[in-house]
């Protein structure tokens, strides 16, 4: 697949998806974008917004199987992972995968499980795998989590340590549709059935894993390269920050500016699409300062401010 066959497969999904889902098509792009990245996705919003549908819209277009798991304060590791069960027959113990053993995870209220069990998927986001008991079990392939939280209720819940934070690609919320978008949305309702709405199966799923390989061929210029490290490294020592940017994290701006550029048909990777790519890709990866956190500043901002700092390049 090449990046203008990609393109045009990222704009059918968007569509296809946009058919179930009533929102902007800029919060469609970035879910994408963790994907094609070959990342994981954090949304963050309100109950209501259709989050869960999304992420099972995703799976549905991607023809991938896909797999919920409703995160609680008593949801253990094994829960998620699976475990050992013993045979009576042959006598001996037999591993029964968790419902992580799937193409698509959705994490539903990541942030209201413990932190053992929220660790239970460090290793199964950046290694594709899974350990119980000292055996190592391989995911399936593709393999990527969608998780949500809600940012407005926080009692009984758990937040996400920055090295889980650092596992997702991007973050980003789908936010109230505008009053268009509600009429849209109860227009559809009336013309349907079913409560819930679905779509159809745009890609096999052997072509997702070669449209995830695309961002591969896309183009770099070394000063787009510089560009990327000084935004990453301008966030260490900015103000109201705590912990800037990791060199993980510059790495992944890169592969989501590279994602990015194939969605939209480019070969090449422009000063514009790292820009457009980095706030749901390093704002929540700052960790600021207690001062910074009590007076209400957004680590948006701070990313703002980082852009307008960083000379941009001319790049031909």
């Amino acid at each position: 697949m090449d990046v203008e066959e990609a393109s045009e497969v990222a704009e059918e999904i968007c569509a296809t998806i946009g058919e179930a889902v009533v929102c902007d098509r800029s919060f469609l792009e970035t879910v994408l974008v963790g994907i094609v990245g070959r990342g994981h996705v954090l949304l963050e919003d309100v109950p209501g917004t259709g989050k869960t549908l999304t992420a099972q819209s995703v799976a549905d277009v991607l023809g991938l199987s896909f797999s919920r798991i409703q995160f609680t304060p008593d949801l253990l590791p094994a829960d998620v992972t699976g475990t050992y069960v013993f045979d009576e027959r042959d006598r001996t113990f037999e591993f029964t995968p968790g419902p992580l053993f799937a193409n698509v995870v959705l994490a539903d209220e990541i942030n209201r499980a413990p932190p053992k069990t929220q660790a239970a998927l460090l290793e199964a986001m950046e290694e594709g795998q899974v350990t119980v008991d000292g055996e190592t079990h391989a995911l399936p392939e593709p393999f990527f989590v969608i998780a949500t939280q809600n940012p407005v209720e926080q009692e009984g819940t758990f937040p996400l340590p920055e090295a889980q934070l650092d596992r997702f690609l991007v973050k980003t919320s789908m936010g109230y549709p505008d009053e268009d978008g509600e009429v849209e949305l109860l227009e559809r309702r009336v013309a349907r059935e079913a409560a819930t709405p679905s779509v159809e199966t745009v890609l096999e799923p052997d072509r997702v894993t070669d449209l995830r390989q695309v961002p591969e061929a896309v183009h770099v210029d070394e000063d787009v390269v510089d560009y990327v490290v000084a935004i990453a490294r301008a966030t260490r020592p900015a103000g109201h920050v705590e912990v800037g940017v990791s060199p993980r994290g510059t790495q992944r701006l890169l592969e989501a500016a590279r994602a990015y550029s194939a969605i939209v048909g480019r070969s090449y990777v422009t000063p514009d699409d790292v820009a457009h790519v980095c706030q749901p890709v390093l704002a929540h990866r700052l960790v600021l300062t207690p001062d910074a956190t009590v007076t209400g500043v957004q680590p948006g901002r701070i990313v703002d401010d980082v852009l307008e700092s960083v000379p941009v390049p001319t790049v031909e």
